[in-house]
C-alpha cells in the first residue's frame, strides 16, 4: 500500500487519525486505564500490572506520549507518568464535534 495523502486532510481529521492509531493497541488501553486510576505511575509498576517487558512497556508509552496523552517526570532512575489532562479534554472536544455533527437519519 502506498503512502497516504495526510496533506489532503483536515489537521482535525490528521489528529483524530494519529490518536485512534495509537490507540488501536489493547497494551496502549490497559495503560491508560492504569495510569488513569492513579495520580501517577512508575514504569515498573506498569511491568507488574500489565505483564509485558519492562521495554515493551516502554515503546507502548513513547507511542502515548507520541500524541501527547501522556506527561512524564524523571524521577533518578525512574519515569513517572501522568495523564496530560489538557491534551485529554482537546481530543474529547473534537470527538463531540465529530459526532455532534454525524447526522442520525440513516438506516
Amino acid at each position: 500500500m502506498g503512502l497516504t495523502k495526510t496533506q489532503i486532510f483536515t489537521e482535525n481529521q490528521n489528529d483524530l487519525a494519529q490518536f485512534f492509531k495509537v490507540l488501536g493497541h489493547p497494551a496502549r488501553i490497559a495503560i491508560l486505564q492504569h495510569i488513569s486510576a492513579q495520580d501517577a505511575c512508575i514504569c515498573n509498576d506498569l511491568v507488574e500490572e500489565i505483564g509485558l517487558a519492562q521495554a515493551t512497556i516502554s515503546q507502548h508509552l513513547k507511542e502515548l506520549k507520541s500524541i501527547g496523552l501522556l506527561k512524564g517526570d524523571i524521577e533518578g532512575k525512574r519515569m513517572c507518568y501522568c495523564i496530560d489532562v489538557d491534551r485529554w479534554n482537546t481530543i474529547q472536544e473534537q470527538l463531540n464535534s465529530f459526532f455532534n455533527t454525524t447526522k442520525s437519519n440513516c438506516c
